[in-house]
This record gives structure tokens, C-alpha cells and sequence, in this order.
């Protein structure tokens, strides 16, 4: 019975993955102003994950109490202005760079449990850490004489930081309101999202061809709310392990759509910086060994 379910599972990652590496397209394509992009998702988002949750019977009764609904709040503030800083950076240092620039996020967690639960990582989490920290150096290592620098390459690199830090505090509050069905959680993120960017959203220069228009609607509805329905199946159907390595899906499907769509060609330096972010993403995530831990009892009892 299990086995059907985790290839369930697996397809629905698959898939969530896919749709997450092709968002960058999207908003490029909509050739709106980042606040405008992302109110539209917000409002599109909102609308179908509402239906969505009405449909499901999520709606009543009430599943929020004081503290999860100001909790929830404070996560949506989080992932809403993780997607107007990633979506930024996508103009600054491209969809490739800045989607793995992104994938640090996993480092951010770490540091933040350091920070708020007195964590310890392992001496092998923090290897892998170095070595991503070396791959960010090596991203940043345009060629001399390139324009990059003057065209805000290193702004857009900080931004796709900023963004991956605000996805890991989003993350952290988020595990906090166990018992709120995640699709609601999704849905207040939206709602918030949507009421936030109401005043900074520009409607003098609102889409003026359909095809826009068409964009700005699959970030919405296929970006946020379908996503998200096979985004939480999976994570609901698989173990953690499995998760990490279907992730990178993700990454690699921007890369890919940057490449076809635009052509974006990367040096050397920045093909390898990408491979060890990923490769330090996946150990800190897989929790593998470079030898570095005493023991894995050492790194247990921490």
C-alpha cells in the first residue's frame, strides 16, 4: 500500500518542483513592475486557494486561535516579501544565478536554529556549508571588464540571499502551527500578501495584452495554489530524504528554462560555483559524512 503512494508522492514533487523552476519565465514574461507581479500572484493565489479551501470544507469552523493566526501572519509577511526580493533579483543576476543563490536556504536554517534553539550543528553541516560558501564565491567571479558589475549583479546576488534568509524564517514559523491544514496557511499567506502590495501596486501600467495577462494568471492559480496542493501531498507522502533530492529539480529546471528561453550562457567559474551550492545543499539536507563529526553519536547527542 505504501508503494503506490510514494510514487504518488514522488510524481507530485516532480511536478511542484517543475512548476517552481519555471516561475522565473513567468515573471519576466508578465513585463510588470516586481510589486505588481507579485500582487497579482497574491490575488490570484488567494482567489483559487479560497475555492480551493471552501471546496475541501477548510473554511469552517475556524481553525485558527490568536496565536496561530498572528503566526501565520507573520510567515506570509515573510514569504511575500521572499518573492518581491527573489523576483528582483531575477532583473539584477539573472533566473539561473539567482535560483541558486536561492537553494542556500537550508544554511539559513541552520543558522537560525544556532540563533533562536541553541542548536549545534555538525562539524560535516558545516563543511558543507564552507564548500557552498565557496560556490557563492565562485557565482560572484563574473569576467573582467564584464558590465554585470555596473548593472547590479552583486544587488541581485543580495537579493536572492535576502530572500532565501526570509524563506528559512517563514519556514521556521510555519513548523510552528501544527494542526492548521498547510493550504490554509497558504491562503492567509495570499490574502495578507495581496493587502499588503494593494498600495504599492502600480495600475496606471497594468497589462495591456492578453498574453500578460495569461501570466500573471498562471502564477496565481498554477504557480501558488496548484503547487501548492502537489507541493504538500508530496511532503505529506515522503520521507525527507527523498524530498532533498527531488528539490533540486527545482534548480535544475530554471537553469534550464534561462537557457532555452534567453539563452543565458555561464562561465565556467559560475557552472561550478552552481554545482557546489547544490552539492552543499544536498549534504546539509541528506546529512552526509566528510569525515569531519567524531562520531555519529557525538553528532546525536548535539
Amino acid at each position: 500500500m505504501k508503494r503506490p503512494l510514494r510514487l504518488s508522492g514522488r510524481l507530485e514533487m516532480i511536478i511542484a518542483m517543475a512548476l517552481s523552476g519555471t516561475i522565473g519565465f513567468f515573471v519576466v514574461e508578465s513585463q510588470q513592475s516586481v510589486w505588481n507581479v507579485v500582487f497579482f500572484r497574491c490575488l490570484f493565489g488567494a482567489m483559487s486557494l479560497f475555492l480551493y479551501c471552501w471546496a475541501k470544507g477548510l473554511l469552517v469552523p475556524w481553525r485558527f486561535s490568536t496565536r496561530t493566526l498572528s503566526l501565520a501572519l507573520l510567515s506570509g509577511a515573510a514569504i511575500v516579501l521572499n518573492w518581491v526580493l527573489l523576483f528582483s533579483s531575477y532583473g539584477h543576476a539573472s533566473i539561473s544565478i539567482a535560483t541558486a543563490v536561492y537553494n542556500t536556504q537550508p544554511f539559513f536554517l541552520i543558522l537560525l536554529g544556532m540563533i533562536l534553539f541553541g542548536e549545534r550543528p555538525t562539524a560535516d553541516a558545516l563543511g558543507f556549508i564552507a564548500l557552498a560558501f565557496i560556490g557563492l564565491l565562485m557565482v560572484t567571479q563574473i569576467e573582467s571588464g564584464s558590465t554585470a558589475w555596473t548593472g547590479g549583479y552583486i544587488v541581485g546576488l543580495v537579493q536572492a540571499l535576502s530572500a532565501a534568509f526570509l524563506y528559512a524564517v517563514a519556514s521556521v514559523i510555519i513548523k510552528r502551527l501544527k494542526g492548521v491544514p498547510p493550504h490554509l496557511i497558504a491562503l492567509v499567506q495570499a490574502v495578507l500578501g495581496t493587502l499588503m502590495l494593494l498600495p504599492l501596486a502600480d495600475f496606471s501600467r497594468l497589462p495591456m495584452e492578453t498574453a500578460q495577462w495569461a501570466y500573471l494568471l498562471a502564477l496565481g492559480v498554477v504557480h501558488t495554489c496548484i503547487m501548492y496542493i502537489f507541493l504538500y501531498s508530496a511532503l505529506q507522502n515522503l520521507p525527507t530524504p527523498v524530498i532533498a533530492v527531488l528539490s533540486f529539480t527545482y534548480p535544475a529546471v530554471a537553469i534550464l528554462v534561462d537557457f532555452i528561453a534567453y539563452g543565458r550562457d555561464l562561465s565556467l567559474n559560475q557552472w561550478s560555483g552552481i554545482v557546489l551550492i547544490l552539492l552543499g545543499s544536498a549534504g546539509v539536507n541528506l546529512k552526509w559524512r566528510l569525515g569531519l563529526s567524531k562520531s555519529p553519536g557525538n553528532a546525536a547527542a548535539h
